[in-house]
């Protein structure tokens, strides 16, 4: 059998990611508040790439725009002008309820409103009664969490306690602080709650978004990896099963193709920015370069020797309960790589081939040394 290059490899990790990605049905968000509330920081701290910065911003309505980006499985709906007199306040209730009941009228799943967070600036320690309907009229077709925005101090816990004790028909309140905020300069204080409200949209949303979601958001890393664990140990119990058939030893880079499927699965789960360079780091950190195969065979020759007594070898056999470890250390490995990959992007920061290939590779002997005890 023929077996793949490192070059085969890169590309068919690359393409299968891309399809993953492509496979995701879009999680739609419709984000109401009035202007300056910090809506677009809000955005932009929960998902990735700047969205409302870098996104396609389409307006579909007078006062409300569409917002999408290639390679991110998101739509949000933005709205404007809520502060603005009573006569058009109605006109913006009325688009927001019309775009709504179109979407549904359409009976397309993929373009269904999923969540609304309904944002209102903590500091502002008022909610108006046209606000209070307009949140209680949504929350009767589309789950709304309310969003404090620019919390801070005592004012902002306040508020939300007199928020709470409304009893408005939400599915959640939730304080944030999107980012930093300087005092002086030597106070500032920091972001945060918006794991938390990621955490409270995650468990509203359809199952059939959920994954979405969790592709677009930069917040919470540990979901993301908390879902490739589970999903890989699902993945590699239906493949490599107890009943597997033996491999011929010749034929291992039967594995590859299975095994490709997997990293490719996983790279989607994360959402990192898709880069060849990338995962070129990964397949040298393994199965080296020049046309060696990147897991099958290659794997099986010059790793086997980490697991004595483990599997078949003998006769030319490659057992089931062999692969299955082989495969189980591979995706742990790849999981911590993709989260410190994250992590950094995230951030603005990077790894450079060397380092990522270093790193795979002890993961991956330390990996399967556990698998194999």
């Amino acid at each position: 059998m023929a077996t793949h290059g490192a070059n085969d490899i890169i590309n068919d990790i690359f393409n299968k990611t891309k399809e993953e990605i492509n496979k995701l049905m879009p999680v739609t968000i419709m984000i109401i508040g009035k202007t300056g509330i910090g809506k677009s920081t809000l955005i932009n701290n929960v998902f990735r790439e700047n969205l409302a910065e870098t996104g396609v911003g389409r307006p579909v309505t007078q006062r409300l725009r569409k917002i999408t980006k290639s390679g991110i499985p998101l739509c949000i709906y933005d709205t404007k002008g809520l502060e603005l007199k009573e006569e058009i306040q109605e006109e913006i209730i009325n688009e927001i309820n019309g775009k709504i009941d179109e979407l549904y009228l359409n009976q397309d799943e993929k373009e269904y409103i999923h969540a609304i967070w309904y944002c209102i600036n903590a500091n502002s320690n008022r909610i108006e009664e046209s606000e209070i309907e307009l949140i209680n009229s949504l929350a009767a077709k589309v789950p709304v969490i309310l969003v404090l925005t620019q919390s801070y101090g005592e004012s902002a816990l306040e508020f939300k306690k007199v928020i709470e004790e409304m009893n408005l028909n939400v599915r959640g309140v939730q304080t944030v602080l999107a980012q930093p905020f300087k005092i002086t300069k030597d106070i500032t204080i920091p972001s945060y709650g918006l794991k938390e409200l990621v955490g409270k949209t995650y468990e509203i949303l359809p199952e059939a978004v959920k994954k979405s979601f969790n592709n677009a958001q930069k917040v919470d890393i540990e979901r993301k990896v908390r879902e490739a664990r589970v999903w890989s140990t699902s993945y590699i119990a239906g493949s490599f099963g107890a009943g597997f058939t033996p491999i011929p030893f010749s034929d291992a880079a039967i594995l590859v193709p299975m095994q490709v499927g997997m990293l490719a699965h996983i790279t989607a789960i994360f959402g990192v920015s898709l880069d060849k360079s990338l995962i070129s780091g990964i397949v040298a950190s393994i199965g080296g370069s020049g046309g060696a195969t990147f897991l099958g065979r290659y794997i099986v020759s010059n790793l086997l020797k980490l697991i004595p007594g483990v599997g078949t070898v003998a006769g030319g056999m490659i057992s089931g309960s062999t692969a299955s470890i082989l495969t189980t250390a591979l995706a742990f490995s790849y999981i911590e790589v993709m989260s410190k990959v994250a992590e950094a992007e995230y951030q603005g920061k990077s790894y450079d081939n060397e380092q990522i290939a270093k790193m795979m590779k002890e993961l991956y002997e330390e990996n399967i040394s556990k698998e194999k005890n």
